[in-house]
């Protein structure tokens, strides 16, 4: 979301506010703030790479033919997505650690695309959370009427709206004409910004209404695993990837209530925390040693579903690391 400054007015895309002095050079404020920056930009980048670490292990876990359930795809689809705005997370880092690796044209492109696999990471989190509220409400249609590729093509779905919303965004800031760009930008920004409204909405009622479930269900029992663990990631979002958002929309007016290095360090924790979360869950705390791929389907399914496949198939191709 770029319109083309005047001397004085500050510049805007996607997680960078800049401003740009008459002269061109910065404000003598910005150098006494040059070392934190610095330190703040190295541990984003550790922070992506500690990410893209569990994310991996996670593509590579779910990628083999092991047996899915349709919260499985989800997640498959939400590794991919957070691995990926990880690694532009990094570029961002780096580039803006070292300023003069990439040109701006370039670094202004990679902020957009590292935003379209911010808002898929979104997405995909309120139809995890949606469909898992659906399927405790009304189980027997769930279970029943539910179609087999619903996961699969919701994925598609948002997959295809997440990248299209920001490629519109970026040909409309950078290659609108001059008289329209300003006014096309703030209509872009806005679209945007419902579009976030709608899905943290769909997220905070569906979680709500799970947390709310699983509490008058459970009387005294412990609740699944697969509850907890989705209760742990949209909080988690809350606390990390929504200040991105609002911190965006705010920069877009010239104000800047957030660095933009603490939006981008919150939100790669934001993307980092959930293989960890699922780990977590999946684990039993009285067994010392235990294989990641049971690990992680123990989190994202049923105990009686995960003895069954170990029964039937006892040898299999997936990879047994030890967790």
């Amino acid at each position: 979301m770029a319109v083309s400054p005047r001397p004085g007015q500050p510049e805007y895309v996607h997680g960078n506010a800049t401003e740009i002095s008459e002269n061109g050079s910065s404000d003598d404020n910005k150098t006494e703030n040059l070392c934190l920056g610095e330190w703040m930009w190295i541990l984003t980048m550790l922070t992506a790479l500690v990410g893209l670490m569990g994310n991996s292990i996670v593509l590579w876990l779910l990628g083999f033919p092991i047996k899915r359930k349709p919260f499985s795809i989800y997640i498959l689809n939400l590794a991919g997505a957070d691995s990926l705005f990880l690694c532009c997370s990094f570029l961002i880092s780096i580039h803006e650690f070292v300023r003069y690796l990439c040109d701006s044209f370039t670094h202004k492109l990679l902020q957009y695309i590292t935003y379209a696999f911010y808002t898929v990471s979104v997405s995909l989190l309120a139809a995890i959370s949606t469909e898992r509220c659906l399927s405790v409400l009304f189980p027997l249609w769930y279970r029943c009427h539910r179609p087999k590729c619903t996961s699969a093509a919701v994925c598609t779905v948002l997959w295809i709206l997440g990248c299209l919303l920001e490629v519109v965004g970026f040909v409309i800031c950078h290659f609108a004409s001059t008289g329209l760009k300003k006014h096309m930008c703030l209509e872009f920004v806005i679209t945007e910004l419902v579009w976030f409204i709608i899905l943290t909405c769909v997220l905070c009622v569906s979680s709500l209404t799970l947390l709310l479930r699983v509490q008058c269900s459970s009387q005294g029992r412990q609740p699944p695993r697969l509850y907890l663990l989705i209760l742990l990631t949209v909080l988690v979002f809350l606390l990390c990837g929504m200040p991105m958002e609002i911190g965006e929309f705010i920069s877009h007016f010239n104000i800047v209530l957030m660095p933009q290095w603490l939006r981008q360090v919150l939100v790669c924790v934001n993307s980092s925390a959930n293989p960890f979360i699922y780990f977590f869950m999946g684990k039993q705390m009285h067994k010392k040693k235990q294989p990641l791929r049971v690990v992680l389907q123990r989190a994202l399914g049923d105990e009686q579903d995960l003895e069954g496949e170990t029964r039937d198939t006892p040898h299999t191709n997936a990879p047994e690391l030890s967790f």
